[in-house]
């Protein structure tokens, strides 16, 4: 096995980087702060552009943190990261969009970040809390710009049927 480059270490970092900076219009320290990652391995393929971290992994940039068993990044052919996905018993994603706004997090069996789209998937046992809202289900789809979630009781690689429930909290009327 030939060892990674330091020229393929930047590029992952850049990647990382780049799902930082791009989710839900983070908070803007976000892009700039050290980004740190902890696993047990690491299996960087330059050409197939993929990395892939195992064991324990915890990816945190500013308010943006992506835990699991397993986390494989891809980048495009034009060297753009195009997907993170997690992998695990309870694979975690949570970011803070804005000052004002409360943290957002997400738990599935399966996490996909698919950058270009800005587009989260939760499968899987998948649980999503945006302030004092919750969804969960077989299978959560969540648009960052747009904040819209979609869930269903079951998707492929869901085992069984599991019902969508959501808590919806009304929102606060200011008194006067």
């Amino acid at each position: 096995m030939t060892r990674p480059t330091i020229a393929s270490l930047l590029g992952l970092t850049l990647a990382i980087l780049t799902l930082a900076a791009s989710q839900a219009q983070a908070l803007e320290g976000d892009a700039s702060a050290p980004i740190q990652v902890e696993a047990d391995r690491l299996d960087l393929d330059d050409r197939a552009g993929t990395a892939v971290y195992q064991g324990d992994v915890r990816i945190q940039q500013g308010s943006m943190l992506l835990t699991g068993a397993r986390v494989e990044i891809r980048r495009n052919d034009a060297g753009q990261l195009s997907q993170a996905i997690a992998t695990g018993q309870r694979a975690y994603i949570e970011q803070q969009p804005a000052p004002d706004e409360s943290v957002v997090r997400g738990w599935g069996q399966r996490i996909v970040y698919h950058v270009a789209e800005r587009r989260m998937e939760l499968v899987d046992q998948a649980e999503l809390h945006r302030g004092g809202d919750t969804f969960d289900g077989g299978y959560l789809e969540y648009f960052l710009d747009r904040r819209v979630v979609q869930a269903r009781s079951s998707a492929e690689g869901v085992e069984g049927n599991q019902r969508v429930r959501m808590t919806l909290e009304p929102e606060k009327q200011d008194s006067q």
